[in-house]
């Protein structure tokens, strides 16, 4: 049976001191926040808790109509003149160039730039190759398009910012069933753990990077977009996901692994450490499902469990 991996041998620095909300140097009214997939769930909902604290708030997706209606709603928070709407294909370097010009023109700096715009069609290892290519232009290089285009501007500024881009737990755990929003989502990881290392080895970098991990969310990828659809009990909606983010972002962390009612914050630790080792005990790929290992996984997690309880 594989060895407990509970945590218990972390080595982590004394936290940082927490500093009062009103006072962060980000995340404060009078600042700007540019945020991509703003058309509706977790982006709109971002877009919308941001503007109550006041920022002004940047929302550019795809989806023109629906983009037009939330920026309609955050601005009745935040007035119309706190609001910039802006139609943006995230996968078109162009288009986001065109973002950031506006951006700049009209407020003159970027203190929180969310990368949030994805989409989750499923392509297997094998087949899909369309898919698979519009999957990775939105969900990595249009981060890619974003980051490359916002950060030397962001770099120049004499305050402090940051970008917080959204991944996925199946970029972690790379659950079986789609196999192209998996990789994309890993892929997602890896560039922002790089993006967090160069930004802080940078001489006077006033810009830390985030990835934000949501949870089982109750958003259009997930079914609230059908006529009726009432949110499952287990999943969260996207405003409890944004407000956790936030604290968590506002007290320093990078990754932001975000819980629901269905799934407890020590349960997807122990979920990320049997899949890492994976790796280190040299077992079959995607071992959870694995049917030699199902039942070990299993009694792993009872294991742990009832050590974090006894702790």
């Amino acid at each position: 049976m594989s060895p407990m991996y509970d945590g218990s041998t972390s080595y982590r620095p004394d936290p940082p001191e927490n500093v009062d909300d009103d006072l962060h140097p980000v995340i404060h009214a009078g600042r700007v926040a540019v945020i991509t997939g703003a058309a509706s769930g977790i982006g709109k909902a971002a877009a919308l808790e941001l503007a109550k604290l006041g920022l002004k708030i940047a929302l550019a997706d795809v989806d023109q109509q629906n983009l037009t209606v939330a920026g309609k709603e955050v601005a009745t928070i935040a007035g119309d003149a706190n609001i910039l709407v802006v139609p943006t294909d995230v996968a078109d370097l162009d288009a986001v160039v065109r973002l950031r010009d506006k951006v700049y023109e009209a407020w003159g700096e970027v203190a929180v730039l969310m990368n949030n715009a994805g989409v989750a069609d499923k392509g297997t290892s094998w087949s899909g190759l369309d898919t698979w290519k519009r999957v990775f232009d939105i969900n990595l290089f249009g981060i890619l398009n974003v980051q490359q285009t916002f950060v030397l501007s962001m770099l120049h500024q004499e305050n402090q910012a940051m970008i917080i881009n959204t991944g996925s737990k199946q970029g972690i755990t790379n659950p079986p069933g789609n196999a192209a929003y998996n990789t994309s989502k890993a892929a997602v990881k890896s560039l922002t753990e790089s993006l967090a290392h160069e930004l802080r080895e940078l001489p006077q970098s006033n810009v830390t990077a985030h990835l934000f991990i949501p949870g089982w969310t109750f958003t259009g990828m997930s079914g609230n977009n059908k006529p009726g659809a009432e949110k499952p009990a287990g999943a969260w909606t996207a405003s409890e996901t944004v407000l956790f983010m936030l604290d968590r972002v506002r007290a320093g962390d990078f990754y932001v692994l975000c819980p629901d009612n269905e799934t407890r914050h020590e349960v997807d630790m122990l979920r990320i450490m049997w899949s890492a080792a994976d790796v280190a005990e040299g077992r079959p790929p995607l071992s959870r499902w694995h049917r030699d290992y199902k039942s070990l996984f299993e009694e792993y997690i009872i294991d742990g469990i009832a050590t974090v309880q006894r702790q």
